[in-house]
């Protein structure tokens, strides 16, 4: 019994030993800086942020449908009805949170890249605007940043407005996905949406358009600068309709945040991509930008690449319910003057360089 009872006295004693060693090496070991936990809420931030673009709509629907097989069926047939009452929110302004806007999560977002907003001309708060955002890039990351979130100070810059994004109307068929497009500020990008924030919600309202579209995104890569404007005319009619000024912006630093597998013009795999933008609205890209884990690994989250979106000067639109071709085609022209100025203006501010032109199709 003694020799046991000695076994085990030393067996704790033991014990006691390796605890107290492992502490020793655990508080001996270096902590994380404030600037590893900034780094590593950066990055989770721009994870749930691609996740949920990428993923939220598609699991949700998903998941939704599972739902009708188990015992659960009544949460499937609640959130059926509820879409069905709510079809036609997003086309009559949508349901903003402004709790969403200002999240601190979108503060991390921001200081990632990191996303800068700059102002070169007030926006009165007695009229309404279309904003052209440039260029489409991949994500839209300096629009969504810069519209949607209040993390680069557009209220603060431009008190008095309210900034909306418009995306593809496909987006608010997916449930749950929908409440989250809406609830910060985006709306489908069709005539009756548009048409209802600029002549049935007051005044103050900006509403941003990426002109490009899913076109634009086959274009995208680093150190060129090509923009699909030439014959999307569209939202110059709308502003004229409306009597809204015209904005130009663009997000240089846009273009290097992935890098794009481009097939050439008349490529059967171009053709495929095109094929597949006009049935589905979007364009399947090749693309890859970091992984998870490192900066030389491959994935799907963006490079820490600089973003400066510049908003331009505001081009006074007269109110014309049925404007003409040449009406159209004349204020058309007038952006795209203002546009190219812009861009030649700030260009070397922003990282390109003086012989960087920008290309318009």
């Amino acid at each position: 019994m003694k020799t046991i009872i000695a076994a085990c006295s030393q067996n704790l004693s033991g014990s006691r030993a390796s605890v107290q060693t492992a502490l020793r090496t655990l508080l001996a070991a270096p902590w994380p800086s404030q600037r590893d936990v900034r780094s590593w809420l950066q990055l989770l931030s721009v994870l749930q942020w691609v996740l949920s673009f990428l993923l939220l709509g598609t699991v949700s629907l998903l998941l939704l449908i599972y739902l009708v097989f188990t015992s659960f069926w009544p949460i499937s047939a609640l959130y059926l009805a509820w879409i069905i009452f709510d079809w036609d929110t997003p086309e009559k302004g949508g349901r903003r949170l402004p709790c969403l806007r200002r999240w601190p999560v979108w503060k991390h977002f921001r200081d990632y890249f990191p996303v800068k907003l700059v102002k070169t001309h007030d926006l009165s708060p007695s009229h309404n605007y279309i904003i052209g955002s440039h260029p489409h890039g991949i994500l839209c990351v300096g629009a969504f940043c810069n519209f949607i979130t209040g993390s680069t100070g557009f209220g603060e810059m431009f008190p008095g407005i309210r900034p909306f994004l418009t995306t593809l109307a496909g987006n608010f068929r997916l449930p749950v996905f929908r409440e989250y497009l809406m609830s910060g500020g985006l709306c489908p990008v069709t005539r009756r949406a548009i048409g209802y924030l600029l002549s049935k919600n007051g005044t103050g309202n900006a509403v941003a358009i990426v002109i490009g579209g899913a076109a634009e995104s086959l274009s995208c890569r680093p150190g060129v600068t090509t923009l699909i404007l030439k014959n999307r005319k569209g939202f110059v009619r709308m502003a004229l309709q409306h009597g809204a000024y015209l904005v130009p912006s663009f997000s240089f630093g846009e273009n290097d945040l992935f890098r794009q597998v481009v097939f050439e013009e008349g490529s059967w795999m171009r053709s495929i991509q095109q094929r597949f933008q006009k049935m589905m609205g979007f364009a399947p890209c090749v693309f890859y930008g970091r992984g998870l884990t490192s900066v030389r690994s491959r994935g799907f989250l963006p490079y820490a690449r600089p973003i400066t979106t510049v908003v331009g000067e505001p081009l006074a639109v007269p109110k014309i319910e049925d404007p003409s071709c040449e009406t159209v085609d004349m204020y058309h022209n007038m952006y795209v003057r203002s546009l190219l100025k812009l861009f030649n203006e700030n260009k070397t501010k922003y990282g390109l360089s003086e012989t960087d032109e920008l290309h318009i199709l």
